[in-house]
């Protein structure tokens, strides 16, 4: 395919990725399931959590995208494609989420997609190894997030934990496939940095 190409399927992956335009492949986990007695307080809070968790999926499509592109390795392309398209099912269940809820996805959405696109890129052109290490040390710290969220969203909004529930299980297959595949382990100081830009994203996209 030639560059031109690329670029143009680049640049409408990243407008259909950061407005939450994606399809899903799996029905959503939450579909026939509803919400038991949410206030208002509740809703809102779960709105918070899933737009966090929205931001989450756009950095993903971002990662993915930009590993397998620039991965040195062709053997490894599908693997990173397989990913990021079970990762566009969790783009467009807390997508539909948030719709629900009566929110929004993040405004700040195409910065967060276009930090994680160059955090992707760097990734990769340390090697292939480097790069599915941060793959393992990406996932882990979502899988962790996402525990967090479980112990915090209202214990009635039964729709967001059954989403939040397979968004972690796929997290953690995704994590172990790229440890199969030969990931090297990440730097403390770097998963140290990693810990510390997810924190400044999940606080800033809670509220905007």
């Amino acid at each position: 395919m030639k560059r031109i190409d690329l670029f143009i399927l680049g640049i409408d992956k990243a407008l259909r990725v950061v407005n939450g335009i994606v399809p899903e492949i799996r029905q959503n986990p939450a579909r026939y399931l509803h919400d038991d007695g949410m206030i208002d307080a509740d809703r809102r809070h779960s709105a918070g959590l899933m737009r966090v968790n929205h931001v989450g999926e756009v950095c993903a499509q971002a990662l993915y995208q930009s590993q397998g592109l620039f991965c040195r390795n062709a053997a490894l392309k599908p693997q990173f494609l397989a990913a990021g398209l079970e990762e566009e099912d969790h783009l467009a269940w807390t997508s539909e989420r948030l719709r629900e809820l009566d929110s929004h996805v993040s405004v700040l959405s195409p910065l967060w997609y276009a930090g994680a696109f160059m955090c992707g890129t760097v990734a990769a052109h340390m090697g292939d190894q480097a790069s599915l290490g941060f793959v393992v040390e990406t996932e882990r710290q979502v899988e962790a997030h996402l525990d967090g969220h479980l112990a915090v969203l209202p214990a009635g909004d039964v729709k967001s934990r059954a989403i939040v529930t397979q968004m972690r299980d796929d997290e953690i297959a995704h994590g172990a496939a790229a440890q199969a595949l030969g990931a090297a382990a990440v730097p403390l100081p770097v998963q140290k940095l990693m810990a510390g830009l997810g924190r400044v994203m999940t606080t800033v996209a809670y509220y905007i």
